[in-house]
């Protein structure tokens, strides 16, 4: 006999039967199991019949994913994938309207599973299919079964993009372009295009030709397709030729969508997603705050190219851009004659401007990050805000010398710290929602955002008192002014401005100081034994706080080769912490989840252990161009018996971090995280704190010392991420 482990009874379903309650030796080859279930019904022709799960998307149980099948599963007995493939495809090139419709309904349903889908691509159904669409005889209800089928379909990346027919795209592009057409077909159809622009090099100019940039732009209106629209303005974007990217154009909706990242394309869009969508009069929801999101690091990425250029010392017209800044600057002055006093002149101004290279300040712009780019921000300043360049410029001229700040130099350094911060030249980033909504209130806003960071640079410098050799000091409180203000979101480039006033060099340094006061780890020796007293029962309030967290569940984005769109899923833990639950979910809950919806669970005595980054199964199957740092960080995977993984990748480090507790408090394993730490501390130094205010208050002289009393209960929660 099998051990128990071997052994898995389930339910299995028979339309107008009663079910059977069965043992499933894993050992034995699956057609004979199916064998047995078909003699319990008296149904001849096993060979055409095959197990499926009765609940949640019901997939098709294979001999590779048989060892999925949990203790208590229901499964349904049901015509085998290739039979079910056959007969669908016969139906749906049935003369009956109503046959047709009912088969293409199924048919949308059933082609989510890769096994079904296998078996329908080898008869050629993906062809059936685009040829319904290419004929343009359906409409309505049946038009949008047939596509969601098709990109189904596609999705198992089975079939080749490139393969896909020009007549087929100017279908689809029609029904796009059309302005009564049913929204789950514009949806559809949208993602369709976007799937075609991301996965085949050869059609993208294809699918660019069809659509002009105000046809698509003017689906950002309705609230039920923006997502889609934004997905594929991101793919259309990201696929941009280089030589197109910045070309002007007369009439900006009538470009073709090869123009999509041209300068007017670009203000155009930026206007209607201020209106309609940013402030909408809707919440943004976690998909389209990621579209956004990414349509800001491919706006930003549009900069890589001058910010990695180097300036050339003998080129005359780079030259002439900073005989400009020195122009605009110091207007007015005579121009000495004769060729050394000129080059004196010259050589005092660029000192005055700040360059670090007085003679030749050209050679300042070689170091890339960040190149050209640093002199495009001080030309537009210069150009754009002329009073305020004048001012800083003039401003530090006067000071002494051990305090005047170099305008030059501070420009180019700051320019390569707001690369660093927004990231300029990454990817962006799977699971991240965090745009900012100011950059999309003007159409110049790195530029704007750089002016505005200079003057906060000089007010800063003038508060620090700071010299020359102050000079990197200086910089690191400017980011850190800088991070704090973009981490409360600003709205717009004003709220920017009056976020950085409040956040002055004293009001940095008073944050420092109480941030540093709240993990003061006092070194006294009665108050570190006090410490380690107190540390296991915080180490506990901790653990149960975690245990808490996991317990109320969470909800993860399916990351993966498929579409993004209304992809999630929800995990829990029991409330007697002995199983995991977890289930797909077609939106993100907007309260608890109840365990009766999440079909899945894994007992916690079945986990083996916990692993995180690149030791994950899911990140090791992961693409290069996909698997980039910031996902890396929050992934991570539950191995569970008899050799399963349960993927998972955090929406934000705070989730990723209580899970991770959570996990191993579960397993009786330490928690380690940079949260446990960060809460540990400032626990620790809030008890203490109490603990030695009762000291204090404490004056009988030659009295005994006060026994600690007992730990308070803390109540805390988070807004991390």
């Amino acid at each position: 006999m099998p051990p128990p482990s071997d052994i898995v009874k389930v339910a299995i379903e028979w339309p107008g039967a009663n079910a059977q309650l069965i043992e499933i030796d894993q050992k034995k080859p699956l057609s004979s199991i199916i064998r047995e279930v078909c003699d319990g019904w008296s149904l001849s022709g096993s060979e055409q019949f095959a197990l499926r799960y009765a609940d949640g998307p019901q997939l098709y149980i294979t001999e590779q994913s048989r060892g999925e099948i949990k203790n208590g599963t229901i499964l349904r007995l049901a015509i085998s994938p290739t039979r079910a493939a056959r007969q669908l495809l016969e139906r749906i090139q049935s003369h009956g309207i109503d046959a047709r419709l009912e088969a293409l309904k199924e048919l949308a349903k059933l082609s989510a599973d890769p096994t079904f889908a296998t078996e329908f691509i080898n008869m050629e159904g993906i062809g059936t299919l685009a040829r319904l669409v290419e004929s343009g005889t359906h409409f309505g209800e049946m038009l949008a079964f047939t596509l969601t089928a098709f990109l189904e379909l596609m999705d198992h990346g089975i079939v080749s993009w490139d393969l896909i027919s020009l007549s087929f795209i100017k279908q689809i592009a029609g029904y796009v372009n059309q302005p009564m057409v049913d929204v789950s077909i514009l949806q559809r159809s949208l993602a369709i295009l976007e799937s075609i622009v991301l996965n085949s090099h050869s059609l993208y100019q294809r699918v660019a030709q069809e659509i002009t940039v105000g046809q698509l732009i003017a689906h950002l209106s309705n609230q039920e397709i923006q997502t889609y629209a934004i997905a594929l303005i991101n793919a259309l974007f990201l696929k941009a030729p280089e030589d197109r990217r910045q070309e002007e154009h007369t009439n900006v909706m009538d470009l073709p969508l090869t123009e999509m990242a041209s300068t007017l394309a670009q203000k155009h869009l930026r206007s209607i997603i201020l209106n309609h969508i940013i402030r909408g009069n809707r919440p943004i929801k976690a998909e389209m705050a990621h579209q956004l999101y990414v349509l800001q690091v491919l706006t930003f990425n549009l900069l890589e190219e001058r910010m990695m250029t180097k300036m050339d010392p003998s080129d005359q017209m780079q030259r002439d851009i900073i005989f400009e800044l020195r122009r605009i600057a110091f207007d007015g002055d005579s121009d000495p004659g004769g060729t050394e006093k000129r080059k004196a002149m010259y050589t005092k101004d660029y000192k005055m401007l700040g360059f670090t290279n007085h003679v030749n300040p050209a050679v300042d712009f070689t170091q890339t990050p960040p190149g050209m780019l640093a002199l495009d921000n001080m030309l537009y300043l210069a150009r754009l805000h002329q009073d305020t360049y004048i001012r800083i410029v003039l401003e530090n001229s006067s000071r002494e010398d051990k305090h005047e700040c170099p305008f030059g130099r501070c420009a180019i350094e700051l320019t390569r710290m707001l690369c660093e911060i927004l990231q300029v030249g990454e990817l962006p980033n799977e699971g991240c929602n965090d745009y900012h909504p100011m950059f999309f209130t003007h159409d110049r806003a790195w530029e704007e955002f750089f002016c505005i960071c200079i003057q906060l640079l000089n007010k800063t410098w003038k508060e620090m008192r700071a010299t020359a050799e102050d000079f990197n000091k200086v910089m690191q409180v400017v980011r850190e002014q800088i991070t704090r203000a973009l981490a409360m979101k600003p709205t717009s480039l004003d709220q920017l401005k009056s976020k950085l006033r409040a956040l002055s060099y004293s009001e940095i340094l008073r944050l420092r100081q109480s941030e540093r006061m709240s993990q003061d780890d006092f070194q006294s020796p009665p108050i570190i034994e006090l410490r380690e007293r107190i540390q296991p029962e915080i180490l506990e309030l901790i653990k149960q706080q975690r245990l808490n967290r996991l317990c109320e569940g969470s909800c993860f984005r399916k990351v993966g080769n498929r579409r993004r769109q209304e992809k999630f899923w929800f995990c829990r833990l029991s409330l007697n912490h002995k199983v995991l639950h977890y289930g797909d979910l077609d939106d993100p809950p907007q309260g608890e989840v109840p365990f009766e919806m999440l079909s899945d669970k894994i007992p916690v005595s079945d986990i083996k252990s916990v692993v995180t980054g690149k030791d994950c199964p899911h990140m090791k199957e992961k693409s290069a161009l996909k698997q980039n740092k910031e996902v890396l960080e929050l992934a991570f995977s539950i191995l569970y018996d008899p050799d399963e993984a349960l993927n998972f990748v955090a929406p934000n480090k705070y989730e990723y971090c209580v899970w991770i507790d959570g996990l191993s408090a579960l397993l009786g394993r330490e928690m380690n995280s940079d949260l446990t730490r960060s809460d540990l501390d400032t626990l620790i130094s809030m008890e203490m704190k109490l603990r030695l205010l009762d000291l204090e208050n404490i004056a009988i002289p030659d009295a005994p010392p006060p026994v600690p009393k007992e730990p308070s209960t803390y109540n805390f929660t988070y807004n991390y991420g």
